[in-house]
Formats: structure tokens, C-alpha cells, sequence
């Protein structure tokens, strides 16, 4: 017998105002054509202006509640994910949970990009294991749209990103029948700062070493917004997706034929396709839902894995792995029996 985390409920939240491909051509100086050529996105929601990181945060955690069946009061542990956080500090797992009136919980910010579901997920496994916590919520949110170079300078990135939260619900267990019984199996999670400045938002930030923290020069050259060598993040993130799926699946005993779905982080759809040619996988094994919600950094994984246990594609007794890989670098992996 052997404690483990369960995921007994997912929640998510798009906005609801939706972008489409067209109504970002003017003002990118773009065209429908060219974004889902190089994203194969098609449309992404953007939040409202009353709506922060936190608001989106809420409304994905009370429908991942409301799945697990679960009362907020038993949470003690939250986990927050974002690279758009409410404010510079305190972190924005504080403003969520005064939202939700649990006080005197940890409520933790993980800043790690793209690969924030996976490290919140292999922070909250190990409280779970160690038995320091029973009932952990692991919440992904962001909000990109208003931290967008919204120009034809910024077209490149500016394209791709979406607004939405995630949220997931994990309990201790007792795992006695490990090949059948619901649990994560394990996780994993690297890093390689050597590799930071290839997708990063430079300012404003002590880096920088100015005087001010913010000058009309800065704002003017555009340091606030993010920036990407595509090439260099397109190669590797295929590369490194594709070793750590199978890392998660050999360092199990498991095989690619024992899989059942996988959950990529999905920058843009061309990214998922380049993994499944170089795997050979199945289009129907990878849950995709880039073309519809745009890349919504950390958010993605578990915004797609309610959307796969909503539509009936997710289902009890599945292996599945879940891997991300994004600004840092960073990347990792989780293995879980649904």
C-alpha cells in the first residue's frame, strides 16, 4: 500500500469574448491565411476588461471543485501557475485565495511558464506523498491579451496566445492496486536557463540596470512585451517533448502501444504535429485544443484535460502523460492513471 494523488476533479474557464483569426489582421497587419498556416490556430477568447489572472483563476477552480465534490474548506494546499500575474507581488495564489475565503492555507505562485502545470503538478504529488497534504488545488490561469505587443511588431507572438485558467483537484489515496487504480505514476521536471533569453520578456526588471523602472526609452523599444527566437524554440520543443514522452512512458515499463491519450502543451498546432510525425503517433492519441483556445501558456494541459473529460474522450482506467515544455527553458512530464 502506498500513498498516491488522485485527480478527482477538473474544472476550466474561457472568456467570453472570442478573437478570431480576422479580426486581428488590421491591426497586425496579418491575414486569417498566414496564422493558421504558421499556428493552425483558428480562433482564441480574450478576457474582459473587468477580468484579471485571479477572476479567470476562480471560476476554473469552482468547476474543478464542483466536479470533485469537494468543499473549498477541505483544500489545504493551492497551487497558482501563471506567467501574468495580477500584480508584481504579493503573487496572484493570494489574491485567489482571498477570492475563495480560505485563509491560512499555503497558497503558492509557480512561475514557470509554459511548464507550470507540470512543476505545480510534481510540487502537489510529493506534499500529497509525503502525507503533508491531503486535498491539494492546482489552478493554471492566464491572461495574455493585454500584455501583447498589439502592433505589426509583434505579430509573431501576438498571434498565438489566448486567455483561459485550469484547474485540477487532487486527493491522497491509498494505492494498493497501482496498474488499475486511478493515480499519478510519477513526475518529472528539468530546466535549462543557458537557453532564458530565447523566449522572454526583458523588462521591466533590475536586469536591466537602470535607474528608473520605467522609461518612456523602455516602453518605446518594447522591452515589456515577450520575445522569441521561433526557430530555436520550434526545433527544441520538439525535440525535447518527444524525448520526455518517452522518458515518461520507459522510466514506467510502459511502452507507446500502452498509451491511451496524450496531453502536449501546445504553442501552436504545428509544434503537436511535428511530435506525432517524429513518434509516429496516431492523430486521435493527442487531445488537441490549440485551433480553438490559442496557446494559453501553462493553462493548456489542464484547460485540455476537462475538455477531454467533458466530451467523453477521457475516461476512467486510461494511461495517459501529460508534457510540457516552454520559456527557461523549462519541461517536464507526468505519467497518471486516469
Amino acid at each position: 500500500m502506498a500513498l498516491r494523488s488522485q485527480i478527482i476533479g477538473t474544472g476550466s474557464y474561457l472568456p467570453s469574448r472570442v478573437v478570431m483569426n480576422k479580426d486581428l489582421e488590421e491591426v497586425l497587419d496579418t491575414s486569417d491565411e498566414w496564422i493558421q498556416q504558421r499556428t493552425g490556430i483558428l480562433k482564441r477568447y480574450w478576457a474582459a476588461q473587468d477580468e484579471s489572472t485571479s477572476d479567470l483563476a476562480l471560476k476554473a477552480s469552482e468547476k474543478a471543485l464542483e466536479s470533485a465534490g469537494v468543499d473549498k474548506k477541505e483544500i489545504d494546499l493551492l497551487l497558482l501557475a501563471t506567467v501574468t500575474p495580477d500584480h508584481e507581488f504579493p503573487g496572484s495564489a493570494c489574491f485567489l485565495q482571498a477570492k475563495m475565503d480560505i485563509p491560512g492555507i499555503p497558497a503558492i505562485d509557480v512561475r514557470q511558464q509554459c511548464g507550470g502545470f507540470i512543476y505545480a503538478l510534481s510540487m502537489a504529488d510529493q506534499y500529497i506523498r509525503t502525507g503533508t497534504y491531503k486535498n491539494v488545488l492546482v489552478v493554471c490561469s492566464e491572461l495574455h491579451s493585454r500584455c501583447l505587443d498589439l502592433t505589426p511588431r509583434g505579430r509573431n507572438l501576438s498571434v498565438i496566445f489566448g486567455d483561459g485558467a485550469g484547474a485540477i483537484v487532487l486527493r491522497a489515496a491509498d494505492i494498493t492496486d497501482p496498474e488499475n487504480q486511478p493515480h499519478v505514476i510519477s513526475t518529472k521536471i528539468h530546466s535549462d536557463g543557458s537557453q532564458a533569453k530565447e523566449l522572454w520578456c526583458p523588462g521591466p526588471g533590475t536586469a536591466l540596470k537602470r535607474k528608473e523602472r520605467v522609461t518612456m526609452e523602455m516602453l518605446e523599444e518594447g522591452v515589456q512585451y515577450p520575445q522569441m527566437n521561433g526557430r530555436a524554440v520550434f526545433s527544441r520543443a520538439v525535440r525535447t517533448m518527444s524525448e520526455s514522452l518517452l522518458e515518461s512512458l520507459t522510466s514506467n515499463g510502459k511502452e507507446l502501444k500502452d498509451l491511451n491519450l496524450a496531453f502536449f502543451h501546445q504553442a501552436n498546432k504545428r509544434i503537436s504535429e511535428a511530435i506525432g510525425k517524429t513518434m509516429s503517433l496516431s492523430d486521435d492519441l493527442i487531445h488537441s485544443t490549440v485551433e480553438d483556445i490559442g496557446n494559453t501558456t501553462s493553462a493548456t494541459i489542464p484547460i485540455g484535460l476537462d475538455d477531454a473529460v467533458r466530451k467523453g474522450k477521457l475516461k476512467k482506467g486510461m494511461l495517459i502523460s501529460n508534457v510540457a515544455f516552454g520559456s527557461g527553458f523549462t519541461w517536464g512530464h507526468a505519467l497518471i492513471r486516469w
